[in-house]
């Protein structure tokens, strides 16, 4: 006979469980070395993932709204899906949503909080959708800054209708190495001209950068082994990238404690009182969990007839 537990998987998992699996993924481990340290299925691990990312999106959509910051900063982090954008055309089986994927980010200077992030490719439709969700949580007048890419214009534009103080960071980069090598692969490009530049509004010039959130993205690739480069721990669906970036969000500004300021950006932003543990995300999950209509007809008639087999 077939064990209950072992059917059922990450159902069953007791909270302690669930709450070591989350762990690791949020501390840069890979689905499987998760599941060898957990001693648990890869499919387990990718089951919890999926939950807890449903779970953590819904939490942060809800909740985090109504942000009062002053100075707020965008980028954007690439990453890849299934494989690179040139070899796509030659992928096997490739889902639809192969190549590129970019992950948008905004982020309040003072407080360190992620206030709104998008997943999803490169282009001026996405650009427009991340601002539109920014404007949409923010309860003050911001000094926006950004980088130079060309979709920050209108999408800027559009959602915030002039209501904003906005400047661009411009940087122009050359050969991190002065000559063609494998070094390349491996050392950042040089910065050889930055450019402030206002857009409109007023903004001021001497408090325009974005070092704190190209900081974020060295968070971003340590906290989630899908972004770390030249491995093979790159994401295979674009669907459980998201649900990777839902969850690593929810746990840097709910549960992580910030270096410099000492307490975790949610409480610096004046959303919580108090710093959150692993077990309170397992808390959002399972509470998912009893929401959900439970299947009835057929699929219990088969699992019972599995079980008895």
């Amino acid at each position: 006979m077939v064990s209950l537990n072992l059917y059922w998987g990450m159902r069953k998992l007791d909270r302690n469980s669930r709450a070591l699996i989350i762990h690791l993924l949020v501390e840069g481990n890979s689905i499987r070395a998760t599941a060898r340290i957990a001693d648990v299925s890869k499919n387990t691990v990718t089951r919890l993932l999926e939950d807890a990312g449903r779970a953590c999106e819904k939490f942060h959509d809800e909740n985090v709204r109504d942000v009062e910051a002053s100075h707020v900063q965008t980028d954007e982090i690439w990453a890849l899906c299934y494989a690179k954008q040139r070899n796509v055309k030659d992928a096997k089986s490739a889902p639809s949503e192969t190549g590129d994927i970019w992950t948008w980010t905004a982020m309040d200077r003072d407080s360190k909080l992620m206030i709104s992030y998008t997943v999803g490719d490169r282009s001026q439709n996405t650009a427009r959708e991340f601002m539109f969700d920014l404007e949409g949580r923010l309860a003050t007048h911001i000094q926006l800054a950004t980088d130079g890419h060309g979709g920050y214009l209108k999408a800027v534009t559009d959602a915030f209708s002039g209501d904003v103080d906005y400047a661009m960071l411009i940087k122009q980069y050359g050969d991190p190495t002065g000559q063609k090598s494998h070094e390349r692969k491996y050392s950042p490009a040089e910065c050889t001209g930055p450019k402030k530049e206002a857009i409109f509004g007023k903004p001021d010039l001497e408090q325009v950068g974005t070092s704190h959130i190209e900081r974020q993205n060295l968070t971003m690739r340590m906290g989630m082994r899908r972004f770390t480069p030249l491995t093979n721990a790159f994401s295979k669906k674009a669907e459980n990238h998201a649900y990777a970036v839902a969850m690593h969000f929810m746990h840097y500004n709910y549960c992580r404690i910030h270096k410099t300021l000492r307490v975790t950006p949610a409480m610096a932003a004046n959303l919580v009182a108090s710093p959150w543990t692993v077990d309170d995300i397992v808390a959002l999950v399972e509470k998912a969990e009893d929401a959900a209509p439970k299947k009835r007809g057929p699929y219990k008639k088969r699992v019972k007839k599995d079980i008895s087999d």
